[in-house]
């Protein structure tokens, strides 16, 4: 939860890596490839945001929906733009 450009997905990202939702060589990858766009700190905003036009603007577009489990959990993650475009 939170307005424009607070972090959303970022948060959202690394709590999904943190809780081994996604492997450390992803992760790797994600931040090459946003350090290539100038966008070196998006690594993690990237597990949710896949369209091109979410990586080259820097903005969650479409609803994302992950989900992973840890040793006491099933979790589900939704991911939603926080503006109005």
């Amino acid at each position: 939860i939170g307005h424009v450009d607070s972090g959303k997905s970022t948060t959202t990202g690394h709590l999904i890596y943190q809780c081994g939702g996604i492997d450390k060589r992803t992760i790797e990858k994600f931040e090459k490839e946003a350090a290539e766009l100038g966008k070196g700190s998006f690594k993690y905003a990237w597990v949710l945001d896949k369209l091109k036009a979410e990586r080259e603007r820097g903005i969650t577009i479409d609803i994302a929906l992950w989900k992973f489990e840890t040793p006491r959990y099933y979790v589900t993650v939704i991911d939603a733009p926080g503006h109005r475009d």
